[in-house]
């Protein structure tokens, strides 16, 4: 049987933690070459609403330790920036989100589960980034500056409070309204154990951070890297692709002051054009032998570090099938153990090749 894995199951059974450790292997086994990852494939269509467009996301991978191989299809409508509008807004006719992931057992090639993206999505970028900096960063690093009040901000936030011992956050948002729901939001959860403060600039969420962690959805720079000094670690998560050529969250002079850029996998870069990164590349403010990858920093074939001379910087460039499938396991497991009604028939999702395979015919599909 084939089970049907809803975000309530991720989020009941899949802590931060764990997802942290599931982050680990996948990146720890990229570096090996054990685990297979393609880049990304984004891809617009033209809508019925020409304000609107149809926007598709890809991702396909495999992680033999797990045992699994996965294709993350996420399926949205959105509208694109406009000159009165700064950021892609998802606006699908109905409140769901459509995106699923297809969990295949590598030893049989039969589909093991259909999971829910949402909740994963937000969780495994937050958890990337925690295991970024809890690789990079010192362990004494105490103020956490955090662009973003959203999913992804709030994923981060959890996740960077699993490796670190932070004692002020420092949270900025162009949206007053939400920085105040955010914070107080937070307060409460964490006891009043951390001091979160409600930033009304985004000078105040550089200048004095150990880490700066951006999480929005922004398509220009979020702050001034002029602002940066010697020894913080940056960290964004926004990039561009073939759907928007120019999205950054950060600017050149970030970039002039880096040291080291880490990015999760350099094929990526390629693949999906950045030119954010790659412009600057062709211009000569950043060489090759500056970037490494994480999987590479997490396997120790690469030590990286924040704290000294310059930034570092980690440029979160790239959703990764690898990432969903590693993390499936422990869901998948978990929620098998505990039992669900939640299963349709295997051959459902297959096409019976019996009487071709009696016939002595193995035809591709």
């Amino acid at each position: 049987m084939t089970v049907i894995i809803t975000d309530d199951d991720v989020a009941r059974h899949l802590s931060m933690a764990d997802c942290i450790g599931a982050m680990d292997t996948a990146f720890r086994d990229f570096a090996a070459g054990d685990a297979v990852n393609l880049p990304r494939a984004r891809y617009q269509a033209r809508h019925p609403d020409p304000e609107r467009k149809y926007f598709a996301n890809v991702h396909v991978g495999a992680v033999p330790s797990a045992g699994l191989a996965c294709v993350r299809a996420g399926s949205q409508i959105i509208k694109p920036p406009s000159p009165t509008n700064d950021r892609r807004l998802y606006e699908n006719p109905r409140p769901f989100c459509w995106g699923i992931v297809i969990l295949f057992d590598i030893e049989t090639a039969e589909p093991l589960a259909l999971m829910h993206e949402f909740h994963l999505s937000g969780m495994r970028v937050g958890a990337t980034t925690a295991l970024a900096v809890d690789k990079i960063a010192p362990a004494g690093v105490k103020t956490l500056g955090l662009f973003g009040t959203g999913k992804q901000a709030g994923s981060a936030f959890d996740a960077l409070n699993c490796v670190r011992d932070f004692e002020r956050i420092v949270v900025y948002s162009p949206s007053a309204e939400h920085r105040a729901d955010f914070v107080a939001r937070k307060r409460k959860e964490t006891g009043g154990k951390i001091e979160i403060i409600d930033a009304a600039s985004p000078e105040a969420a550089v200048k004095g951070a150990d880490v700066i962690v951006c999480c929005t959805t922004a398509m220009k720079p979020v702050f001034d890297g002029d602002w940066l000094v010697d020894g913080q670690l940056v960290v964004s998560i926004a990039n561009s692709d073939s759907t928007n050529r120019t999205r950054t969250e950060v600017d050149e002079a970030t970039y002039r002051k880096a040291r080291n850029i880490v990015v999760n996998d350099w094929e990526s870069v390629i693949d999906n054009d950045q030119r954010e990164l790659l412009d600057l590349m062709d211009a000569g403010v950043v060489s090759r032998d500056q970037i490494v990858e994480l999987g590479d920093v997490v396997a120790g074939k690469a030590d990286v570090r924040s704290g000294g001379e310059g930034i570092v910087y980690f440029k979160n460039n790239s959703g990764l099938a690898i990432q969903f499938a590693a993390a499936g396991r422990v869901v998948y497991d978990r929620v098998m153990a505990e039992g669900t009604n939640r299963q349709i028939p295997t051959e459902w999702l297959g096409t019976d090749l019996g009487a071709l395979y009696a016939a002595g015919f193995r035809p591709s599909p």
